[in-house]
């Protein structure tokens, strides 16, 4: 198998092997020491330096963790080797799902009033009565309206297919149509080359080869709120009517009251993260 100390990518630009890390870890092996207060930079040759708030000097082949930083002692200077900046719980992970709830129904609403009592007294000529029509006004019945229901998703915009099988197709023995490019490495003189050959793809050929064809869509992720209006209660007005003269009549009415919270039932979905 021949060495390599370059490579040279397809865009032509060539890359120096800086082994010296790789070389020592094979000869002696790299000892992990702990994590150090002491600033420490890519090449800096600072020794000693401070370990659990005690002075160390170190030794070819030690390896700390400076902040997010991991470097690496050669002897004389320190090589950063690893950056552990940014990584978040995500990092280790191919994909993640949470539960949402996108849509549903919100309850009906009932009615709790505290009931009260009418009074009416009054003398009235000799042989007069006064029908259901005229009286005092009261509100026995009615409905309450569905309160309006406001739900905020989250979004992201994104690029879905338009098409209804959300794919293309590919007619069976159409490999003339596609070719995909290669990626070769070569060695030369310690320098690894890596180059793709070209490729080449023929769209809607009489053998049959359709792509999908994609537009930019908005799709929920999640709900940032949702709130329901408070109801009204809309009451038919009646009368209390008077028919016997001379006499304090009594009835009972719920003249106040409130509204119960309608409470909102939905559907669980699935969000997942590629």
């Amino acid at each position: 198998m021949p060495d390599i100390s370059q490579i040279k990518l397809p865009s032509g630009v060539t890359y120096n092997i800086k082994d010296t890390v790789a070389r020592q870890a094979a000869a002696g092996g790299i000892t992990f020491k702990g994590v150090t207060t002491t600033a420490l930079t890519d090449d800096a040759t600072t020794n000693p330096i401070t370990i659990g708030g005690n002075s160390y000097t170190a030794q070819a082949n030690d390896a700390v963790f400076y902040g997010h930083a991991e470097f690496v002692f050669d002897g004389t200077k320190w090589h950063e080797f690893g950056d552990r900046t940014g990584l978040g719980d995500l990092a280790l992970k191919d994909s993640a799902s949470g539960n949402y709830t996108p849509q549903g129904t919100v309850s009906q609403p009932t009615f709790t009033g505290t009931q009260g009592s009418v009074n009416v007294s009054g003398s009235l000529p000799s042989g007069v009565s006064v029908g259901g029509g005229t009286g005092t006004d009261y509100t026995p019945a009615g409905s309450v309206s569905a309160p309006t229901v406001a739900v905020t998703p989250s979004t992201v915009t994104k690029y879905v297919a338009d098409s209804a099988s959300g794919g293309g197709s590919v007619t069976p023995g159409s490999a003339a149509q596609c070719t995909l490019p290669a990626l070769t490495a070569t060695v030369q003189n310690e320098v690894l080359t890596l180059s793709w050959s070209a490729g080449s793809f023929t769209p809607n050929t009489p053998t049959g080869v359709t792509l999908p064809s994609f537009s930019q869509q908005t799709i929920a992720t999640g709900i940032q709120s949702a709130s329901a209006s408070q109801p009204t209660f809309t009451g038919t007005k009646t009368k209390l009517g008077l028919y016997t003269a001379n006499k304090t009549l009594t009835g009972n009415f719920t003249p106040q009251g409130t509204v119960s919270q309608p409470t909102f039932t939905g559907t669980p979905a699935t969000i997942e993260v590629n």
